[in-house]
């Protein structure tokens, strides 16, 4: 049986020149703006902010002097009104920096009918949620190579701008992989693509980050096409990083290889991030977006600086 390369995994579905894409993108942008903006205020509703005790200026809440503290952190005025001692609680206020970096290369484009969005889509409004709903918390977001870290309250539409403006750029290419300069130390990466590339550039891409004193998250974009095989019959694959075709019959007997190598290629990534202390999580685009927003969210808390020193976002 001939080898199913990852290269070959997509629907026969032709894509049109880099320019159309790029053009395709720009008339899609605004809806993409609007749907990162509503995925992010769903999440909102489902988690709390950053509200923990700790060093700040913004009141937070009272509560109980215990024995033992410095008696100059004792409110007298509430404590006035009751048989009690109580502290005035400020609102832990030192912001940390989250890099994103969203994948817009070729195989991104890609859509089978089962999807709800192309990948690309996808990732871009995943992306962009991930920065309003992080910048409502109080962090600082950049975009990886791009920008400097921001706490701007338009985030998405500033992103949205630069995004576009690369696109627009004359001999533009997108990269497969993230850029591993421009990253603040101990800092957060989030990096949101397909993660089709060889699992050694991966793992490489992986270690210089994390080099650079930074942690790292993984979200990995595919199309229910690409879980399932679902091809049977005479198939053509065209792959749109190359000129390269495969024309099959009986494509069904390939499943279980393609199957095999695939779930190989995905086991190579996750032993690399896990290598480093990175997390690695896989969202299919037939899934509600605010599902890997939702675990993002709770994966950036719990790598935090601050979790380990017993505060969260």
């Amino acid at each position: 049986m001939p080898e199913v390369s990852l290269l070959d995994r997509r629907e026969s579905r032709l894509q049109g020149p880099r320019q159309d894409q790029a053009l395709s993108l720009a008339r899609r942008f605004p809806s993409l703006i609007v749907a990162a903006r509503e995925v992010a205020a769903s999440v909102l509703h489902g988690v709390h902010g950053r509200r923990r005790a700790g060093l700040g200026e913004t009141f937070w809440q009272f509560r109980p002097f215990v024995a033992g503290e410095s008696t100059s952190r004792i409110d007298w005025r509430r404590s006035a009104r009751d048989e009690r001692l109580y502290v005035r609680e400020r609102e832990w206020e030192a912001a940390h920096t989250v890099m994103l970096w969203i994948d817009r290369s070729a195989s991104m484009h890609f859509s089978s009918k089962l999807a709800l969005q192309p990948k690309i889509d996808r990732a871009l409004v995943l992306g962009l949620a991930a920065a309003d709903l992080l910048i409502r918390g109080g962090e600082r977001v950049g975009l990886l190579g791009l920008t400097r870290p921001l706490a701007a309250r338009n985030i998405v539409e500033r992103f949205a701008e630069v995004l576009l403006a690369e696109e627009r750029g004359q001999g533009y290419e997108p990269a497969e992989l993230a850029p591993v300069d421009s990253l603040p130390r101990n800092s957060q990466a989030v990096l949101i693509g397909d993660l089709l590339s060889d699992p050694k550039d991966i793992a490489a891409m992986i270690d210089s980050i994390s080099q650079r004193g930074a942690r790292g998250h993984l979200i990995m974009i595919a199309d229910p096409v690409e879980e399932t095989f679902p091809f049977a019959g005479h198939v053509e694959f065209i792959d749109v990083d190359s000129p390269a075709r495969l024309r099959v019959g009986e494509a069904q007997s390939f499943r279980p290889d393609y199957v095999r190598r695939l779930t190989a290629h995905r086991d190579l990534i996750r032993a690399a991030a896990r290598a480093r202390g990175w997390t690695l999580m896989l969202h299919r685009t037939d899934r509600p977006a605010s599902e890997a927003l939702l675990a993002l969210r709770m994966q950036l808390e719990a790598n935090s600086p601050n979790a380990a020193a017993g505060l969260a976002i």
